[in-house]
C-alpha cells in the first residue's frame, strides 16, 4: 500500500558507488547496482536517515513522498535471507575451475638463495592462489599468522613497484569497494580474522572517493570479528605514486 512518508533518496550524480551507506543502513535496504546506492524496496527503509552521515558526498537525502509503507516484517525476512547468503560457504573444490583451487608456490629457501640477483625484480612476489577476496576461503592455511595486503583491483596496475615494495613478504587479497558486495567483504573479513592470527595489515588503494571504502571495510570486518590488527594505509595516485602512508 502506497502512502505519503518520508524515505531516502539518492542523487546518483553525486554517488560515486563507495558503499559506505550499505554499512549504516541496519534493514539493509541499499545495494551497489551498477556502480550506484539504491534502494532495492521502498519497504524496507525506514526513512530514518541513519545512512546519510556515512556517504562523503552528500548523494542522500530524506524526502517526503509517496511509497510503500515500510514492512518490519519483510525487512526480518530479508535480513535474514542475506544473512543466509553471506554465511553460506562452499568449499574450495579440488577439481575444477582453476581460480577456486587453493595454491601456494611461495619459493624455497633454496630456490631464494639461487635467484640471481639481477633477475630479483622481474619475479612475481605472488605466494598463492586466488587472490580475489570473494575466493579465498578465511581458513585457507597461507592466511594464518599472514602479514595481509587487500589491494584495490586497480593498484597493481598503476603502481609500478607493486610487487617489490607492497607485495613481497605479504599474502594479498584484491578487490573493488564500488563493484563488489560491502557487507559480504565485511563478513568475509570478519571470518578470516575469526580464523586465522593476522599478524599485520597493509590496505593499498588509489586516490578516487570510491577507495576510500576499503580501509573502513576491514576496519568494519574487525569490529565484527572482536579482533584489532595492525593496519597501514597506503594511498597511490592515478600516476603511480604513493601519496600518502597512514598507520592506524
Amino acid at each position: 500500500m502506497k502512502v505519503r512518508r518520508k524515505i531516502i533518496e539518492i542523487d546518483e550524480e553525486r554517488c560515486d558507488g563507495c558503499g559506505l551507506c550499505i554499512i549504516g543502513c541496519a534493514e539493509g535496504a541499499l545495494k551497489i547496482i551498477d556502480g550506484k546506492a539504491k534502494v532495492i524496496a521502498d519497504k524496507f527503509c525506514d526513512g530514518l536517515g541513519a545512512c546519510i552521515g556515512e556517504c562523503p558526498n552528500d548523494a542522500l537525502a530524506i524526502v517526503e513522498k509517496e511509497a510503500d509503507e515500510f514492512d518490519e516484517i519483510a525487512v526480518e525476512e530479508h535480513l535474514s535471507q542475506m544473512e543466509k547468503e553471506q554465511t553460506h560457504e562452499a568449499p574450495a573444490p579440488s577439481t575444477g575451475c582453476p581460480s577456486a583451487t587453493l595454491q601456494s608456490f611461495a619459493p624455497t629457501a633454496c630456490q631464494k638463495a639461487n635467484q640471481p640477483t639481477a633477475h630479483e625484480r622481474g619475479v612475481s612476489a605472488l605466494s598463492h592462489w586466488p587472490v580475489q577476496i570473494r575466493l579465498v576461503p578465511p581458513q585457507a592455511p597461507f592466511l594464518k599468522n599472514a602479514h595481509l595486503l587487500v589491494a584495490a583491483d586497480c593498484t597493481p596496475l598503476a603502481y609500478p613497484d607493486f610487487h617489490e615494495r607492497l607485495l613481497k613478504g605479504k599474502v594479498v587479497l584484491m578487490g573493488c569497494p564500488k563493484f563488489d558486495d560491502v557487507q559480504d567483504y565485511i563478513d568475509r573479513f570478519a571470518a578470516i580474522f575469526n580464523a586465522s592470527d593476522i599478524a599485520s595489515i597493509t590496505a593499498a588503494i588509489m586516490e578516487v572517493p570510491c577507495c576510500s571504502g576499503l580501509p573502513y571495510i576491514i576496519k568494519k570486518g574487525m569490529e565484527k570479528a572482536g579482533k584489532t590488527v595492525p593496519m597501514e594505509t597506503v594511498v597511490i595516485s592515478t600516476r603511480g605514486q604513493i601519496l600518502e602512508q597512514q598507520v592506524a
